[in-house]
């Protein structure tokens, strides 16, 4: 959408607008949540509610079938909302196809501007204004149709779609369908398609659960047992449609913890709080319950992609779940675009006070434009931190997020044990063999880490490179296979002059643009050896 939609706002402090796209038209319904002037965006845990409509409703028929039939209750309870969806086709929902669908996810996004249900796209980076979506997650895309609405779903959405997902091309297979009176058989294409059927024959019932393997049927449609009983067990993971179950943190016996802090404004802010004497910060801790009955604990930060949210690097890249399995603090920071590396620095000042954690062993790390906020951190404050992760992405050296001059003179000697990742099939440049930038970074750290290998390759030459990737290999080369994506985490390390190793560059075989807990526990695994104290990195040799 090049143009901001134009809102309705009803008495109870709901909202609504309308937008015609080429294959359909939306409206998208707000129902007023508490949870408006949080600083965490919820977008990534947000059901994205769709309602297929069998024939054309106002706004205010909308409005009313959601609150009556108990979809806005469950959209409010994480700030989303409902939308609307009705074909243009000349032919009605008969002869839609899966174009309709397509163009709809294209055109939702779960970015970190957002407002009456839908995304600003906006990059402060880059000073561009890309228009608006509708706001939902993609991941968690579940489709309720009625009579004609449902025939459409059943016929064409019950199987797998490959569309634009937030990164280019991905599986965008909806999460769930629900099908209220059927005239047809659905076709359903893979046996994890969940399928809610309400008041369908005997015969359609029957076909349905010889087709999928995860089947609800009821004669009424009970939206809030539906959500609670079915729909909210499902999302699609990552970046590849499969399907999952929500992360479970009271069975892991975790706390996932929603907190907000206070920075001051520093002169170097050019992004939303520019000017301003101070800001507020979102984010969200991750831990186990039993975490802090040890004295001291280790602390993760971590920043998420641009367009995303802290939520969503937690859950995609499963980072919580290393969190877990390996009794870390994970803290996940929320809008960190909006807030210089000074800001985040004041931040962590602010969770020492607030955790036990040791001093000794703070780590940070990041995907996409997160992992451009990790390297300013690398830059600006090396010897804060015992270990960095920096994944699939950089600037260019001397740069920071914003695309501007460092403020203060970059890291030039000051080791910092790190670990980086990209994908080896990305369409954005995040390896040295793809882009002048990464190649040069790479190069930074062989500096700055004091490697003895020196980086003898160009970049003019990397067609000649004994390293088709990083231009050289490693000292010691290491391959993990990844079992759940059938793909290798090739790692390259690189001894320092003093003897010691605190240099990992590391791609993964047949990945695009994303962030997998493989590549996060194995970056964990290499990190968790080192310490800083007094300004000395030390290594647990165990």
């Amino acid at each position: 959408m090049k143009d901001r939609p134009a809102v309705k706002r009803f008495d109870d402090g709901s909202t609504i607008w309308e937008h015609t796209f080429e294959h359909f038209k939306v409206k998208v319904y707000v129902p007023f949540s508490p949870l408006k002037d949080s600083l965490v965006n919820y977008g990534y845990e947000a059901p994205y509610l769709l309602y297929f409509e069998e024939n054309e409703l106002t706004c205010e028929e909308a409005k009313k079938t959601a609150d009556e039939l108990g979809f806005s209750e469950i959209a409010a309870s994480k700030e989303s909302s409902v939308v609307f969806v009705m074909t243009t086709c000349k032919g009605g929902w008969a002869m839609e196809t899966k174009e309709l669908f397509k163009e709809l996810i294209a055109n939702s996004k779960i970015h970190q501007y957002h407002k009456d249900g839908y995304a600003i796209l906006i990059n402060k980076v880059f000073n561009t204004d890309d228009g608006y979506a509708i706001r939902g997650a993609i991941f968690r895309t579940y489709i309720y149709a009625h009579g004609a609405a449902a025939d459409y779903v059943a016929a064409n959405l019950c199987q797998t779609i490959d569309g634009q997902g937030l990164w280019g091309l991905a599986d965008i297979t909806p999460t769930c369908c629900i099908l209220d009176e059927l005239s047809i058989v659905p076709v359903i294409g893979r046996r994890d398609m969940p399928i809610a059927s309400i008041g369908n024959s005997f015969e359609i019932n029957t076909a349905i659960e010889m087709q999928t393997d995860i089947f609800f049927m009821s004669d009424i449609l009970d939206v809030k047992v539906l959500y609670k009983e079915f729909l909210s067990h499902f999302l699609r993971w990552g970046w590849v449609g499969e399907l999952s179950a929500p992360a479970d943190f009271e069975g892991l016996d975790m706390t996932e913890e929603f907190c907000e802090a206070v920075v001051k404004t520093t002169p170097d802010n050019y992004g939303d709080y520019e000017g301003s004497e101070e800001h507020g910060i979102g984010y969200i801790a991750y831990y186990n319950n039993d975490l802090f009955k040890k004295e001291r604990v280790p602390l993760m930060l971590c920043f998420h992609g641009g367009g995303d949210s802290a939520m969503h690097i937690a859950q995609v890249s499963r980072w919580y779940r290393v969190a877990h399995d390996h009794d870390f603090l994970l803290v996940c920071v929320e809008d960190h675009l909006n807030s210089t590396a000074s800001e985040t620095i004041e931040l962590l000042s602010i969770l020492k006070d607030k955790y036990p954690i040791d001093e000794t062993r703070v780590y940070a790390t990041g995907f996409s434009m997160g992992g451009c906020k990790t390297w300013d951190l690398y830059q600006e404050y090396p010897d804060i931190f015992a270990g960095m992760a920096p994944m699939d992405a950089t600037f260019p050296v001397g740069y920071n997020l914003y695309n501007n001059p460092s403020p203060v003179e970059i890291n030039k000697d000051c080791p910092v044990p790190l670990f980086y990742v990209g994908g080896e099939e990305t369409p954005l440049p995040e390896l040295p063999f793809q882009e002048i930038k990464c190649f040069e970074r790479m190069a930074y750290v062989f500096k700055v880490n004091d490697l003895a290998t020196p980086y003898s390759v160009t970049f003019e030459d990397k067609e000649n490179w004994p390293d088709r990737i990083w231009g050289i290999s490693g000292d010691e080369v290491f391959r993990y296979k990844d079992e759940d994506r059938n793909s290798i985490l090739t790692v390259n390390t690189f001894k320092s002059r003093d003897g010691r190793t605190y240099t990992a560059f590391a791609s993964v075989s047949g990945q695009g643009h994303e962030c997998r807990y493989h590549s996060c526990e194995n970056a964990w695994l290499f990190l968790k050896r080192f310490s800083r104290k007094d300004g000395r990195i030390i290594i647990d040799q165990g």
